[in-house]
């Protein structure tokens, strides 16, 4: 924990190093002793300080100093700085101003000078109020700091990065929170410029871009080398499964990722079908536990980096990623899984990220607590999702397109929210249209069988339709279907011939593309099953497959 501060502020250096000097001995091990020599200087720190997140616990102020007196440099450390305890140091004249500042600031004490001998006139008195501030304070967070509107489009997208990439951090609703707005506006000046990222080194962000604060947070965001023996694009289980099994087999290894690792799968609340979790783990965990093993073997992971293109260069690959690097390597597997559909009704856009969410954004279930909350779709992701949300909203109404949940949802989880009392499951309903100004408010439904329109109350609405492939970059180089899905092995063939793009004699190996050297994995394939045991098979097969490739080359 960073130690508390205690500051003290004269005009006077001879009194002020007297005062350093014996607080230092006696407090110095369990206290941050801070001096300063003026109002105006002490106001400064207090303000780095307060970005830092650094608690003051005692301030120990001359009151005649020019420029700014003592009571008034408390009355304005204590806008930030509430519940630090305030002593005042006073020659005999000013104890009138002392006793008046007990109510006006609320003063705790004041001290006269000289304070010697301070084991008898300094050290009990702060003693006594450390004692009462380490008993009633709340110590702040030793991390990260979000500061943001729930409404904030790009404070949710902010929160939402870190949580997926595992990096603990504190949320600050400034339209709930005066200290955090206060804190917002020293710093910006602008509150709609937001988030505000606080960092525990006094560096403060706005707005920032997913890679520089990549960079801040201490995510690889640059590889070490420039050839490889097998790239992976995509971190979702099978790209993690293809991590792990390639590092331990000592290929060189790298993995990248636009966002960060789990794909869709490490936003799910719980997975609890996966083999060897009986009581089930949430996809964060899986991934947290995966992207160590990677690591641990040996793989090289990069997020979040863009790869924008595929090359060959002869039996070699090149990949371009979104800064312009090129990463060389001998062999490839795509496995960038898929996105959620968006949902292509009016406000849908306008609301997003402010009631809005696409996939489970699990960083804003708890916003919702006792209010009305939507999921979108009849999938294995939307009743996990509904699971989760049913914590803490008031009720969940899910709105599936189909005539049941059974269509496309597995038995257990149409089990488990049959038997939670506040989900309801609407079938036949889509939404027709989505209500708000500067958040979402209410949502209009529509039924397939009657045509019938009616509009409810909504707090938040998280969508689950379906799945869009992540294919572009690569859709000059390797054979898709009409839904940009990944064809391989076997599916090549068409009239039982495989396509002229394939050159050699053998036959592509089950998860090869029509390119020698490039192999998809995991939900981005033609017709994959889309499950993470299944997704995590194949990553794991199609190291054998690379294998079997690299001894031909």
């Amino acid at each position: 924990m960073v130690k508390p501060v205690i500051m003290t502020v004269d005009d006077e250096p001879q009194v002020l190093n007297a005062i350093y000097r014996d607080l230092r001995p006696y407090y110095g091990e369990r206290y941050r002793i801070v001096k300063a020599g003026s109002g105006a200087e002490a106001l400064e720190i207090v303000g780095e300080l307060k970005r830092r997140n650094t608690p003051i616990a005692l301030f120990l102020i001359d009151q005649r100093m020019p420029n700014m007196e003592g009571t008034q440099f408390l009355a304005q450390a204590a806008t930030l700085f509430p519940d630090t305890r305030k002593v005042l140091l006073t020659a005999y004249a000013d104890t009138e101003a002392a006793i008046a500042s007990i109510n006006q600031i609320g003063l705790d004490y004041y001290l006269m000078k000289p304070w010697n001998p301070p084991e008898q006139n300094l050290y009990p008195i702060l003693d006594d109020l450390l004692g009462d501030w380490w008993a009633n304070v709340e110590l702040p967070f030793d991390g990260i700091r979000v500061a943001g509107t729930l409404w904030s489009a790009s404070s949710h997208d902010t929160k939402d990065f870190l949580a997926r990439n595992h990096i603990p951090y504190q949320w600050l609703d400034i339209e709930q929170d005066s200290n955090a707005l206060a804190l917002v506006e020293s710093v910006s000046g602008d509150t709609h410029k937001l988030p505000v990222v606080f960092f525990p080194d006094g560096t403060v962000m706005l707005q920032p871009d997913h890679r520089h604060l990549a960079e801040k947070v201490g995510l690889q965001t640059q590889a070490t080398e420039d050839f490889y023996d097998l790239i992976i694009i995509g971190a979702g289980p099978a790209g993690l499964g293809a991590a792990v099994y390639g590092a331990s087999e000592g290929l060189r290894t790298l993995l990248i990722d636009r966002e960060a690792t789990g794909g869709q799968a490490g936003t799910s609340s719980r997975i609890e079908n996966y083999l060897g979790f009986p009581k089930g783990l949430s996809g964060a965990d899986l991934a947290r536990r995966a992207t160590a093993q990677a690591k641990r073997l040996g793989a090289e992971i990069l997020t979040p980096q863009e790869a924008v293109a595929l090359r060959l260069d002869g039996s070699y690959k090149i990949v371009v990623l979104g800064d312009g690097a090129e990463l060389r390597c001998r062999a490839v597997i795509l496995a960038m899984g898929v996105s959620v559909k968006r949902l292509n009704v009016p406000g849908a856009d306008r609301l997003s990220g402010a009631g809005v969410y696409y996939g489970a954004a699990l960083t804003e279930a708890s916003h919702y607590r006792n209010q009305p909350v939507f999921v979108v779709g009849g999938a294995n992701s939307a009743g996990q999702g509904a699971m989760f949300f049913s914590r803490y909203a008031s009720n969940v109404t899910m709105l599936v397109r189909s005539s049941s949940l059974q269509k496309g949802m597995s038995q257990y989880l149409i089990d488990q929210i049959e038997d939670t009392d506040n989900i309801e499951v609407l079938a036949g309903t889509v939404v027709a249209e989505l209500h708000g100004d500067e958040r979402l408010e209410a949502i209009t439904l529509q039924t397939s069988k009657t045509d019938e329109a009616r509009t409810l109350p909504a707090a938040a609405c998280f969508i689950f339709i379906g799945a869009i492939p992540y294919t572009e970059m690569v859709g000059d180089v390797v054979e898709r279907n009409r839904a940009g899905f990944i064809l391989t092995g076997p599916d090549l063939k068409q009239d039982g011939k495989y396509p002229a793009s394939w050159p050699l004699k053998r036959d592509p190996f089950l998860l090869e593309t029509n390119v020698p050297g490039v192999f998809a994995a995991g939900d981005v394939r033609h017709m994959a099953v889309r499950r993470v045991a299944s997704a995590v098979g194949q990553g794991a097969n199609v190291v054998s497959m690379v294998h079997q490739y690299l001894k031909t080359v």
